[in-house]
C-alpha cells in the first residue's frame, strides 16, 4: 500500500505556485513598454501643466501677482505661489493616464486574458499603480525643471526637498489608486478620459492660484476645507520654507482615506469582474 501511494504521489502533475513579486515585476515592465512605445500619452500629460504654468505666469501673473496679500506683487513673486499648485495638477493629470490605460486593457480584453493565465490577480493592479507612480515621477521631474527655468526659487532645504517628495509620493499614490478604481467602472476609454476631470479643476477651487481669503463666503468655505487645499498649502510650505501649521495632517488623512478607499474598491471591483 505504502508504495502504491507514492507512486499516485509520483504521478500527480504539481500545482504551479503564484509568484506576486515576479508577476507584479512583469506587469510593471509590460506597462513601461507601453509607456514608451506611445509616448503621445506622456507627452499629453506633461504638457498641459506646463501650459497652465506658463499661462499663469506670462499672461495672468503680472496682475495676480499684485493682488497677492502680504506681497509686494508681480511676475516673480506668483510663480513662487503658483508653482505648488501646478505640482499637484501634474499629478491629477498623470493619474488621468491611469484611468483610461486601465479601461483601455478592460475594453480590449487584456485584463481578461490575463484572468487565464496563472498568475497572481493583484499582480495586474500592481503594474498598473507602480507604472503610473513612476511617470508621475518623471512628470513631475520634468514640470519642476520648467518651473525653476520661468522663476520658480524654492526656500526649501535638502530636509524639506526629501519631505516634499515623500509627501508627493503619498498624493501621487493615493490618487492613482482611485484613478485604477475609476478606470474600472468607466465603461469606456471616453469615459474614463473625463472622469477624473474633476480632480483637475478642484485646485482653482482651492488656494491654488488665489488666496481663498479673496473668495466669496460660501466659495471660500469650500475652498478651505476641501482636500486639494490643504495639499497644496503644505507643498508651498514645505518648498517656500513657510508655517504648514495642521495642512500637513489633514492632507496625509485625506492621502490615507483615499489610498484605502480606493484600494479596496478596486480590488472588490476586480474580484467581482473575476467571478463572472
Amino acid at each position: 500500500m505504502t508504495t502504491t501511494a507514492h507512486a499516485v504521489n509520483r504521478a500527480a502533475p504539481a500545482v504551479p505556485r503564484f509568484h506576486p513579486l515576479r508577476d507584479s515585476a512583469t506587469m510593471l515592465r509590460r506597462n513601461l513598454k507601453h509607456m514608451l512605445r506611445y509616448p503621445s500619452m506622456t507627452v499629453t500629460l506633461v504638457g498641459m501643466p506646463i501650459i497652465f504654468l506658463l499661462l499663469f505666469v506670462y499672461v495672468f501673473g503680472g496682475t495676480l501677482g499684485a493682488g497677492l496679500g502680504g506681497l509686494s506683487g508681480g511676475r516673480a513673486q506668483y510663480v513662487n505661489y503658483v508653482a505648488p499648485a501646478i505640482i499637484v495638477m501634474t499629478v491629477t493629470a498623470t493619474v488621468q493616464g491611469t484611468a483610461i490605460s486601465m479601461a483601455m486593457d478592460l475594453t480590449e480584453g487584456i485584463i481578461a486574458r490575463f484572468r487565464t493565465m496563472h498568475i497572481a490577480r493583484a499582480s495586474v493592479l500592481t503594474g498598473h499603480v507602480i507604472g503610473s507612480v513612476l511617470q508621475a515621477v518623471f512628470s513631475l521631474t520634468v514640470v519642476i525643471g520648467v518651473a525653476l527655468l520661468v522663476g520658480f526659487r524654492p526656500a526649501a532645504g535638502p530636509g524639506a526637498w526629501l519631505a516634499t517628495a515623500g509627501f508627493l509620493l503619498a498624493v501621487t499614490f493615493a490618487l492613482v489608486w482611485l484613478a485604477v478604481a475609476l478606470g474600472q467602472v468607466s465603461k469606456s476609454v471616453e469615459t474614463a478620459s473625463n472622469i477624473l476631470m474633476p480632480l483637475i479643476l478642484l485646485p482653482f477651487l482651492g488656494s491654488g492660484f488665489v488666496p481663498t481669503d479673496s473668495m466669496p463666503a460660501g466659495l471660500r468655505w469650500f475652498a478651505e476645507y476641501q482636500p486639494f487645499t490643504s495639499i497644496i498649502e503644505t507643498l508651498r510650505g514645505l518648498l517656500m520654507d513657510k508655517p504648514i501649521g495642521n495642512n500637513a495632517w489633514i492632507a496625509l488623512g485625506w492621502c490615507a482615506v483615499v489610498t484605502l478607499g480606493s484600494y479596496l474598491w478596486s480590488k472588490k471591483l476586480f474580484n467581482r469582474e473575476d467571478a463572472r
